[in-house]
């Protein structure tokens, strides 16, 4: 999992990592000013990729950040309302930055509603190391909706340690479905289905 001090210190290597610094120093002293900059770090922190830090933007990681500074008694309630309100971007964050967070199983609803949709950037970010708190079943749900969406595996946290008896039943009957349908399983879909055979065996 990717934490806040590897977040900080790359973005203080960007063009803009100076807004970004003063944006968070003012989160943590004046916590009202994060809606504010959470709405402006696309224009003002950039969306070029992380240095060094795959998988992240500077202004994912900004966001993610001003969430992390805040008091923690607004935690809950920001995260709510931001991601609620919020751009696909801005979710996308608020997704991603729940396993910084000290929030327990509070941000489940977020990933619940990321799963819902047929947005694969959601999706995937819905599946990060947060996903822990999803119950066994609907993980399986969601993993399954990763394969029909074409998301890339890759991006499901702890696959080899939840993936059981009854995900390999699911990739079964999805890949019994595409096969009527003249179809293929995507790879990694096919490959986990038949590790997952053979470990049953």
């Amino acid at each position: 999992m990717t934490g806040p001090e590897r977040l900080r210190a790359a973005l203080r290597e960007t063009p803009r990592g100076e807004w970004a610094e003063a944006a968070l120093t003012a989160a943590s002293e004046r916590p009202e000013t994060i809606g504010r900059s959470f709405v402006q770090a696309g224009r003002r922190a950039g969306r070029a990729p992380l240095p060094g830090v795959p998988g992240w933007t500077a202004d994912e990681a900004t966001r993610a950040l001003l969430l992390a500074a805040l008091p923690a008694d607004r935690v809950e309630t920001e995260i709510g309302d931001l991601y609620r309100y919020g751009d696909a971007d801005e979710k996308r964050a608020v997704l991603k930055a729940l396993p910084m967070l000290a929030v327990g199983a509070a941000g489940l609803p977020l990933l619940h509603d990321a799963i819902r949709t047929n947005d694969a950037r959601l999706l995937a970010a819905a599946l990060g190391p947060y996903a822990r708190h999803l119950h066994q079943a609907a993980w399986r749900q969601a993993v399954l909706k990763c394969v029909f969406m074409a998301v890339p595996l890759t991006v499901v946290d702890g696959l080899d340690e939840r993936a059981d008896r009854e995900l390999a039943v699911m990739l079964a009957a999805f890949a019994d479905e595409r096969a009527a349908a003249g179809r293929s399983m995507p790879a990694d879909a096919a490959d986990l289905l038949d590790r997952l055979t053979r470990e049953e065996s």
